[in-house]
């Protein structure tokens, strides 16, 4: 092949059109456990993830809801991803080299988010999230119907094993937030001028994005390092279910996804699918959704 500009977009156009041919082929679960939000700085305050959107009877004056009590940041991240080509292998047509690592950077890209919403679920247990105590935790407050802190509510399990999760997936708002700033862009260095190209005889491609997942509302998600059987699951469904807001109104909470990783799949499958358990009919068969994956 002839290096001139005219052939070198080509080059590039179809480079990229490999990358997002298995970019749109790739499974994610990113639009399934998070909501994805844009950000148009280097950072995003959500104040107002404590508060629980309700209804209620219009007597008097409107009671307006306070957002600045609670306050939340998260903080862009950039990351990329780079492939250099051989001036030579261009010029001697032999593209089929390297279809490979952009089918596969394709298909790492549009599962980096999934990677990074695991990482944040796996550390919840540590994270502090907008009221101050880590997301998965024993002592979030507990309100009464004036805002007042009368006590405390859990949202996990303690124990030593790999951790489980069950989530209210159903809502507008979730458990997890996806931060885009600048989206994942196929890009490229090949322009015959460049000093990297005079010098070293290759061409450049890669990926760039500007994002980062963080953690949203503690009240759809349960995290558990217990044993995951029957009655640990029922537990925590039932601690879900009891949820109620800064008024002490009920939230409505409905788990509909239980997480995993590859070590429970066997527990999430008995739980979830089987017809029965030890020789009883299985209440809790399509209670919820499985995810197994293994970044957690």
């Amino acid at each position: 092949m002839l290096i001139d500009d005219r052939n070198l977009e080509l080059v590039a156009k179809g480079f990229k059109a490999i990358y997002h041919e298995h970019f749109d082929a790739t499974v994610s679960h990113k639009d399934t456990l998070a909501m994805t939000t844009e950000s148009g700085s280097a950072e995003e305050n959500y104040g107002w993830l404590g508060q629980f959107p309700d209804l209620r009877e219009w007597i008097g004056d409107r009671q307006v809801h306070e957002l600045t009590s609670h306050g939340f940041a998260i903080k862009n991240r950039k990351f990329e991803s780079t492939v250099k080509v051989k001036r030579d292998d261009i010029s001697d047509d032999r593209f089929g080299v390297y279809k490979p690592l952009f089918s596969e950077m394709g298909r790492v890209s549009k599962q980096h988010p999934d990677r990074m919403i695991f990482e944040v679920m796996a550390n919840g247990f540590s994270l502090a999230c907008y009221d101050g105590q880590s997301f998965f935790d024993a002592e979030h407050g507990l309100y009464n119907g004036s805002g007042e802190v009368i006590g405390s509510v859990s949202n996990m399990q303690a124990g030593s094993g790999p951790a489980w999760f069950l989530l209210d997936l159903g809502k507008a708002i979730k458990p997890f937030i996806w931060q885009e700033r600048e989206k994942y862009e196929f890009q490229s260095l090949d322009d015959l001028r460049s000093e990297r190209v005079f010098f070293r005889d290759e061409f450049t491609f890669g990926i760039r994005a500007r994002v980062n997942a963080g953690i949203g509302l503690w009240q759809l998600a349960f995290g558990s390092k217990a044993p995951l059987t029957v009655e640990n699951y029922t537990a925590a469904r039932a601690t879900m279910s009891a949820y109620a807001g800064d008024r002490g109104q009920k939230l409505g909470i409905t788990p509909t996804h239980l997480v995993v990783p590859s070590d429970l799949e066997t527990n999430g499958r008995n739980i979830l699918l089987a017809d029965q358990i030890n020789g009883s009919s299985n209440i809790w068969k399509g209670t919820a959704d499985l995810i197994v994956t293994p970044w957690l």
